[in-house]
């Protein structure tokens, strides 16, 4: 069998421990011309040694070793943290030793003799898992970074304050939570800081959405039917989170009421009762009581669901944190999109935050999305989208900075202009308008004293 020529390994450092002299010089020669360097031993004390003198990526080790043997220097490397991997060699192998080898944390094991394809593919395996290793290492690290508080809210103003201290507190008992708030301020989100800081966290988190269900195929999703287990069941023991609850239909209202007040279930063609112990937090966009009011919600049901209200606020009520909010999304999005971060300037963040965003957190978030994938911020959308003129309806980031929302839109156009060059057929298409449309603005610009 060939010896495969991509097998070079020119960063990595290997430990050959044998006591044979010959077995030394072979595994040396087949190494050195493929590694970084390779370091030979022949005792388990000259290895230590060697060990505590260089940094090793991988060691291939022989199990019958004078003094010390292999596998118990193995373990006693283990034991004080040493991570490189380990290739064992032995001339007599038995399911015991193997089995011992494995539990003391070797990589792999040859059986001597040996062939010089057979040492590279173990070498090859060793320095893979080695990779790996530290990649997933970096990656949880930066994960831990990334990660949002526990309550899984981002900012500091007193408002979000004042709700992540209503989350733990609330999350300690199983009451009944309603989640109340426009569209887009992050009721799922909630709900599953409540799920996380609960008890119950390691239990499942079901959602379901009432509003972009039949309600016959609803009704069998909730409480299952003959034969299958319906999403009560299923979130046993954890949190069951609809959303839009206002949208359920009155009879699906009745038993959803039944099933507060009994703990039961009875799937759809059954007899058969199925006792649940679910937390339920439900969302709605709009007043409940409203439609109590109504007659569209059923007043004992609305009660029931309202132990606890936690009411989330609009984006226009913590401006704030649109700063933290943005490089939140940055920092999480650009990764899984396989794109660079993109710059927010002063001038851009101020323009952000006079924004009403009546899309709430999501559509800050769809805006950075769209921006991190043409490069740029594209603020023309929101523009766009605001009644003219328009002034500030908050104080600007910085003193002095602008406060006119005509005058951010110059400054943004130019500055992307500038980031291209000049190139109008480029920048338009960052900006997210034709060409024709930045070329009349460029001119009202320079008509302008």
């Amino acid at each position: 069998m060939p010896v495969d020529d991509s097998d070079h390994w020119p960063r990595a450092v290997v430990l050959v421990v044998d006591d044979e002299p010959g077995m030394r010089h072979f595994l040396e020669k087949a190494l050195a011309p493929r590694v970084a360097r390779v370091l030979t031993a022949g005792s388990a004390e000259e290895a230590e040694g060697l060990l505590r003198q260089h940094h090793v990526d991988l060691v291939v080790l022989d199990i019958a070793l004078p003094g010390q043997n292999g596998i118990a220097l193995l373990k006693e490397l283990r034991a004080r943290g040493e991570t490189a991997e380990v290739v064992l060699i032995t001339a007599f192998a038995d399911l015991e030793t193997a089995i011992e080898a494995l539990r003391a944390g070797a990589g792999d094991m040859l059986l001597k003799p040996f062939r010089v394809t057979q040492v590279l593919g173990a070498v090859r395996h060793g320095l893979e898992r080695a990779r790996l290793r530290r990649e997933n290492w970096v990656l949880r690290r930066e994960l831990l970074q990334r990660t949002p508080p526990a309550d899984g809210l981002v900012g500091g103003s007193i408002v979000i304050k004042g709700l992540q201290a209503a989350l733990h507190r609330v999350a300690a008992v199983d009451s009944t939570v309603l989640l109340s708030g426009e569209s887009g301020t992050g009721k799922e989100l909630a709900a599953m800081a409540l799920h996380r800081l609960s008890p119950h966290a390691a239990a499942p988190f079901v959602p379901v959405n009432c509003a972009t269900t039949a309600p016959a195929q609803l009704e069998a999703e909730l409480f299952g039917h003959h034969g299958g287990e319906g999403l009560f069941v299923v979130a046993q023991g954890g949190t069951l989170f609809l959303d839009e609850v206002g949208e359920l239909p009155a009879p699906l209202q009745a038993t959803l009421l039944r099933v507060l007040e009994d703990r039961r279930v009875r799937p759809l063609g059954s007899e058969r009762e199925i006792p649940v112990d679910v937390r339920i937090v439900a969302a709605t966009n709009r007043p409940l009581s409203d439609d109590v009011a109504s007659g569209r919600f059923r007043a004992d049901l609305y009660y029931r669901l309202q132990v606890v209200e936690l009411k989330l606020p609009p984006l226009r009520a913590h401006k704030e944190d649109i700063p933290a909010l943005v490089a939140h999304f940055i920092d999480s999005l650009s990764p899984r999109l396989g794109v660079a971060p993109i710059e927010v300037t002063e001038a851009e963040m101020g323009y952000l935050q006079q924004y009403d965003w009546p899309g709430n957190v999501r559509e800050l978030r769809n805006l950075i999305e769209r921006s991190l994938i043409v490069g740029a911020l594209n603020v023309s959308a929101l523009y766009q989208s605001l009644p003219r003129p328009r002034v500030a309806t908050v104080a600007p980031p910085s003193a002095g900075g602008p406060t006119d929302l005509h005058l951010m839109e110059k400054q943004h156009i130019l500055a992307v202009l500038d980031s291209v060059q000049g190139d109008k057929t480029r920048a338009a298409e960052l900006l997210g308008i034709s060409r024709r449309t930045l070329e009349r603005r460029v001119a009202e610009w320079s008509q302008t004293p």
